[in-house]
C-alpha cells in the first residue's frame, strides 16, 4: 500500500526528479520537492501534484548542516518518513586530455559534493526518521559499469552511489528499511540536452535497440516499483533502466 506514505524526492525540480514526484503523487504518496535554487520550478511541480500535504524542500546539498535541516524539517512537519529518492546530480564534460588541472580539481570536488557525499548525507538523516517498511531509492547510471570516459567524475561518483545503496541494504534490512539501485542510460532532460544535440544524440539513440532513449517517467516507473513496501525484497539490487543499451552480467 502507498495511500499516504511520505516521500523526499531530491533534485525534484525538473527532469527525472520531477517525474518522480509526478509518479508517486499519483500513487498517493505525500512528496516533498526538493530543490537547490530554482524555486519557482519547485512551486509549479508541487502545484501540479495529484493530492495534498505536499511540501517543499530548499537546501544545496553541498551543504552539510542545511541538508541535514531540510531533512529534518520535512520529516518532523509530517512525523516521519517513509521514502527517500536520492535524485539529485549534475552531470559536466571533463575529458582528462582537454582539461586543465584547476578545472580538473572543480569538477571532480562538485561531482563527488553532490553526487556522492550529498545523497548519503541526506541518507543519514532521513534514516533517522524511517521505520520498518521504508525505502530509499537511489538514481544511479550505466555510466558506474561501462565508463564515462568524458565525465570520469559522473561514473566514479554514480558507481559509488551503487556501491553506497549495497552497503546500505546490508546494514538497514534488519530495521527493514529496503535500499535500491535504479542504473538508467541517457534521459531526456534539460542536464543531457547538450550531450544529445547533433551526431552525438543520434549516437546516443543508436545505442539501444528502439532506437531511442528514455523518457522521465519511464525512469520513475521504476523508482515508484521499488519505492513500494511490496518490493521490500528487491533490497540491494541494482535495476538497469536503459533500453538494452548497455547490458552487464
Amino acid at each position: 500500500m502507498t495511500q499516504g506514505r511520505r516521500a523526499l524526492v531530491t533534485g525534484a525540480s525538473r527532469g527525472i526528479g520531477a517525474a518522480i514526484a509526478q509518479r508517486l503523487a499519483a500513487d498517493g504518496y505525500r512528496v516533498a520537492v526538493h530543490y537547490r535554487t530554482d524555486e519557482e520550478l519547485a512551486v509549479r511541480v508541487r502545484q501540479g501534484l495529484h493530492g495534498s500535504d505536499h511540501m517543499l524542500a530548499r537546501a544545496d546539498l553541498r551543504d552539510p548542516e542545511a541538508t541535514r535541516a531540510m531533512v529534518d524539517e520535512i520529516a518532523e512537519g509530517w512525523d516521519g518518513l517513509d521514502v527517500l529518492v536520492n535524485n539529485a546530480g549534475i552531470f559536466e564534460a571533463h575529458p582528462i586530455d582537454e582539461t586543465d588541472y584547476d578545472e580538473w580539481q572543480r569538477r571532480w570536488s562538485e561531482a563527488v559534493a553532490v553526487n556522492l557525499v550529498g545523497p548519503a548525507n541526506v541518507t543519514w538523516a532521513a534514516v533517522r526518521h524511517m521505520g520498518a517498511g521504508a525505502s530509499i531509492v537511489n538514481v544511479g547510471s550505466r555510466g558506474a559499469f561501462r565508463g564515462e570516459p568524458q565525465c570520469p567524475a559522473y561514473g566514479a561518483t554514480k558507481a559509488g552511489i551503487a556501491a553506497f545503496g549495497q552497503s546500505l541494504a546490508k546494514d538497514l534490512g534488519r530495521r527493514g528499511i529496503a535500499v535500491t539501485t535504479v542504473a538508467p542510460g541517457f534521459v531526456d532532460t534539460e542536464m543531457a540536452a547538450e550531450a544529445l544535440a547533433g551526431d552525438g544524440g543520434a549516437v546516443r539513440r543508436a545505442e539501444s535497440p528502439f532506437g531511442r532513449i528514455a523518457e522521465p517517467e519511464e525512469i520513475a516507473e521504476a523508482v515508484a516499483f521499488l519505492a513500494r513496501p511490496e518490493a521490500a525484497w528487491m533490497s540491494g539490487s541494482i535495476l538497469d533502466a536503459n533500453g538494452a543499451s548497455y547490458l552487464r552480467m
